[in-house]
Formats: C-alpha cells, sequence, structure tokens
C-alpha cells in the first residue's frame, strides 16, 4: 500500500484548508502569525547554528577532581 500517495493532498484540499483557517484567523492578523513564525524559525536557526560554532564545554568527571577534605 503506498501511504504516501494516500495523505498526499490535493489542491482543492489545500484551497479549503487555507480558507478554514484564514476563517478562524481573519485577514488582518495572518501577516502578524506569519510574522512572528518566520522570527520564530530565524532564532531557532540562530540558535542551532551557534551551538555548532561554540565549543562543547570540557566536563570533567569525578576521577579528575581532587579529592575534597573534610573539615
Amino acid at each position: 500500500m503506498n501511504l504516501l500517495g494516500f495523505f498526499k493532498p490535493g489542491i482543492w484540499e489545500l484551497l479549503i484548508i487555507l480558507l478554514i483557517i484564514l476563517l478562524l484567523f481573519g485577514a488582518t492578523r495572518l501577516p502578524k502569525i506569519g510574522k512572528s513564525m518566520g522570527e520564530a524559525i530565524r532564532g531557532f536557526r540562530k540558535s542551532v547554528k551557534d551551538m555548532e560554532t561554540k565549543e562543547p564545554p570540557s566536563e570533567k568527571t569525578p576521577e579528575d577532581k581532587p579529592p575534597s577534605t573534610p573539615q
């Protein structure tokens, strides 16, 4: 059974989904929603890029630490 063909929406399904979204949120709120989603994606990509360029912190294992002296 070809599942990808089963779940692939056609042009009419996409138009119905877009019409429902337009009715739910209204024409004035859609640009604001798109802008905030774009900013969120941009921020996520920036943080992933920053994490890739940053060196991982050197973690000391308990064997590397000097023994603590009781006082």
